[in-house]
């Protein structure tokens, strides 16, 4: 089993910055991708960012320029700096990840999310 731990989240003013993080912990032999995803109210969740084991990222449109994730593989922790934040950037972050476990290949698990919210 595969715990993931969210931090960061909080109240900002439109144009601040956030930094989320998410630990994950566990029986973990790997972690292939780690990732984040949000949903706002009333909306699908989305893909924000993600980072595979060997560095290579993919960012939703509306994020490129102003998020930046990274990880350290090490530690199995993830992180997602949130600059020139807008108010549609309001939502709850998911951290995401697809590990290898002793029982389980590749499975994704999810944490609990951390709200962000931007104000005007």
């Amino acid at each position: 089993q595969v715990q993931l731990v969210e931090s960061g989240g909080g109240l900002v003013q439109a144009g601040g910055s956030l930094r989320l993080s998410c630990v994950a912990s566990g029986s973990i032999f790997s972690i292939n991708i780690m990732g984040w995803y949000r949903q706002a109210p009333g909306k699908q969740r989305e893909l924000v960012a993600r980072m595979t084991y060997g560095g290579t990222t993919n960012y939703a449109d509306s994020v490129k320029g102003r998020f930046t994730i990274s990880r350290e593989n090490a530690k199995n922790t993830a992180y997602l700096q949130m600059n020139s934040l807008k108010l549609e950037d309001t939502a709850v972050y998911y951290c995401n990840v697809r590990a290898t476990t002793p029982v389980e290949y590749g499975m994704d698990y999810w944490g609990k999310g951390t709200l962000v919210t931007v104000s005007s």
